[in-house]
């Protein structure tokens, strides 16, 4: 597993940039809610340590046991339904002892990259043959389908979203780009016309009301669309330098009780209302330097495999940061999705970080020239 490497193929300042991230996303926990911070912080030391033994691991030794990977992700997901932990009619979450959960979601995000990646390569020459496309399709559509059923939609379409610029990134052929966006887009109008009848069965309740209302945001503006308005307004109240961290006055959307839960999924509203512009540039651009170094190694990476790891992971924390942000300042529907290294969430951040350790040793495999 273990083997030799150059210190100079270290990627030290990607290193860097998800550090700073993960100190940024600490401080702002801890002035969103502080009795998270010391869990955080043990999260973090954790993590950071997982990051850096994964770096050192040859990334084809992961490979090589993709199956395994694959039926070991599908048995935590399905052991939900037996043994997980109900949170808001959802079974997402393992718990451990009174106050720690574990959600098995997270590690499928890193999972299905692995294993695509194995896939699409040994599919590489016959990648735009339906046949190919097929076996993809239904090989990505199990363990979606199980966390959809969870139910969590927007983490199925977060991995939905990655595997998908996989694929492309793979070499799908323009043409079936083609053919696939000529159904989707009246497929699409169906279904928001669908969704909206009496008695469909598509999505549940409390799905349909988010989409109705990021449709319909004058009409559920006190009800389903509470949060994302109150996020706008916390966010356009920080103004270009914010209110000061840590603030508790009542002139706040945070202390008045007005977005709840405000360190995970809302944490962007807090970064917008007490430092303002100028934080929510800082970390915008945090994240873009790492997305770019994580780009960076896939185009250097020595095999197939290694480009498309790379390119997974970047993928997940571009699309994952652009719904939360999205969420945030409600240019997309209201949906679940932490903010990579920034948001509460130990599963989140490990994820996250098991993810850049593969990046890391990727980079330490270069391409030979």
């Amino acid at each position: 597993m273990l083997k030799g490497y150059r210190l100079r193929d270290y990627n030290f300042k990607l290193v860097i940039f998800v550090l700073i991230a993960c100190i940024f996303g600490t401080v702002v926990i801890n002035s969103a809610d502080s009795s998270y911070t010391f869990k955080q912080i043990i999260g973090l030391i954790g993590c950071f340590g997982i990051m850096i033994f994964v770096s050192l691991i040859d990334y084809h030794y992961f490979c090589k046991f993709w199956i395994v990977l694959y039926i070991m992700n599908l048995i935590m997901l399905l052991g939900l339904i037996p043994f997980g932990k109900v949170v808001n009619n959802a079974k997402r979450w393992y718990g451990i002892g009174n106050s720690m959960t574990f959600q098995p979601s997270e590690f499928t995000k890193i999972c299905m990259i692995i294993c695509l990646a194995v896939l699409l390569t040994k599919l590489k020459e016959k990648l735009n043959t339906w046949k190919s496309l097929l076996l993809i399709g239904v090989f990505c559509a199990v363990p979606l389908f199980v966390i959809k059923e969870q139910p969590d939609l927007s983490t199925t379409i977060d991995i939905f979203l990655i595997l998908l610029a996989m694929i492309f990134t793979a070499g799908l052929s323009y043409k079936l780009i083609g053919i696939v966006l000529l159904i989707l887009i009246p497929a699409s109008s169906i279904f928001f016309w669908y969704i909206q009848q009496p008695g469909q069965n598509l999505l549940d309740e409390y799905q349909l009301g988010r989409i109705l209302a990021f449709r319909y945001p004058q009409d559920y503006a006190l009800t389903t669309g509470y949060q994302q308005s109150n996020s706008v307004m916390a966010i356009g109240s920080g103004m270009l330098t914010g209110k000061g961290l840590t603030s508790n006055t009542v002139a706040t959307v945070k202390d008045a009780n007005l977005i709840s839960e405000q360190q995970t999924d809302f944490i962007f509203s807090v970064i917008g209302e007490e430092l303002g512009f100028i934080g929510c540039v800082f970390i915008i651009a945090i994240i873009l330097l790492i997305v770019l170094q994580c780009i960076s190694i896939a185009r250097k990476a020595e095999d197939t495999e290694g480009m498309l790891i790379a390119t997974g992971v970047a993928t997940l924390i571009c699309f994952q940061t652009f719904i939360n942000i999205g969420v945030a300042t409600q240019i997309l529907p209201n949906t679940g999705l932490p903010l990579p290294f920034v948001s509460y969430g130990l599963s989140s951040l490990l994820s996250s970080c098991g993810g850049i350790g593969l990046v890391l040793n990727v980079g330490l495999h270069k391409k030979k020239y």
